[in-house]
């Protein structure tokens, strides 16, 4: 009986956030190491469906960096760096393509469906939703870097995206864009992942990581910021804090935020079910970023 209760308590905990986010979008990112994890993915996905099901309009952005360094290294490809930066030729480009194209995403979206929930493939060789442009960056002394074929989004068909959840259909989208001329980019998946959310005006972008969110101490899961404002986050690149891999991720977090999206979270993909407890719970399990 008291096992019974307990979980009653835990419903009526979620029912107050599953009214306020009714319609609301939550843009979530998956790629990285989690990809690797069959466990971690199920565990996300799951979420998601639970998500729809209760009246969200969950949308999938998704990367595969590691599946395509091994589709690389499978072709004989060594990948190049640029000032560290990974530069993408035609032929990592077409590899890029395949993998996410006709590998991961499909493969995302065969396991929605097995879930009792609603899910189509959004990229290029269906309605492409992603438009970019090539990406300038500059070196440390001022020169721009040639990345080859890599792009920043600068466009997302906001109609086409709300047209397909209003059906009660979950969007899954690779991290590959069109330029203006039809030509394929590759794309950051946490910086298309945050230029969804902001054309969308989500409600949430929730990022998946191998850590439980920000730590103020690396190797100290203890150490984690449950609730961070920008500012805060912008103190923590500058002394060093925040550094590595977490930094883009951080960046387009706050690039999300000023661009008017409600709040991000990082949360651990390793931990089960780490994006319903992160949203739908009151104290949340990961890192929480607000304006």
């Amino acid at each position: 009986m008291q096992e019974a209760i307990r979980k009653a308590t835990t419903l009526l905990e979620a029912l107050g956030w599953i009214q306020r986010f009714k319609d609301r979008y939550v843009v979530v990112k998956l790629g990285g190491s989690t990809l690797n994890d069959s466990d971690a993915v199920d565990s996300l996905l799951t979420d998601v469906v639970f998500m729809a099901t209760v009246g969200m309009r969950p949308i999938l952005v998704h990367g595969g960096g590691s599946a395509i360094s091994s589709a690389m290294a499978e072709a004989g490809i060594e990948p190049r760096f640029v000032d560290g930066r990974r530069y993408t030729d035609r032929v990592t480009l077409d590899i890029a393509s395949r993998v996410l194209i006709k590998e991961i995403c499909p493969g995302i979206v065969e396991r929605i469906r097995a879930r009792g929930a609603r899910a189509t493939g959004i990229h290029f060789e269906s309605e492409n939703v992603l438009t970019a442009s090539p990406l300038k960056v500059a070196s440390a002394d001022g020169s721009e870097i040639e990345l080859g074929h890599v792009g920043h989004v600068h466009h997302v068909d906001r109609d086409l995206l709300g047209r397909i959840c209003s059906t009660g259909t979950i969007p899954v989208i690779p991290s590959i864009a069109l330029d203006e001329h039809g030509h394929r980019l590759n794309i950051n998946a946490d910086t298309a992942a945050a230029a969804v959310a902001q054309a969308i005006d989500a409600e949430k972008l929730v990022f998946l990581s191998d850590i439980p969110g920000i730590l103020t101490t690396v190797d100290d899961p203890e150490s984690r910021l449950s609730h961070v404002t920008a500012a805060q986050v912008r103190e923590l690149i500058s002394d060093g804090t925040i550094a590595g891999g977490m930094v883009p991720k951080v960046q387009a977090a706050l690039d999300a935020l000023t661009a008017g999206v409600g709040k991000v979270h990082i949360v651990d993909a390793g931990m089960p079910h780490s994006v319903l407890l992160e949203i739908y719970s009151d104290t949340g399990v990961g890192t929480e970023i607000v304006a």
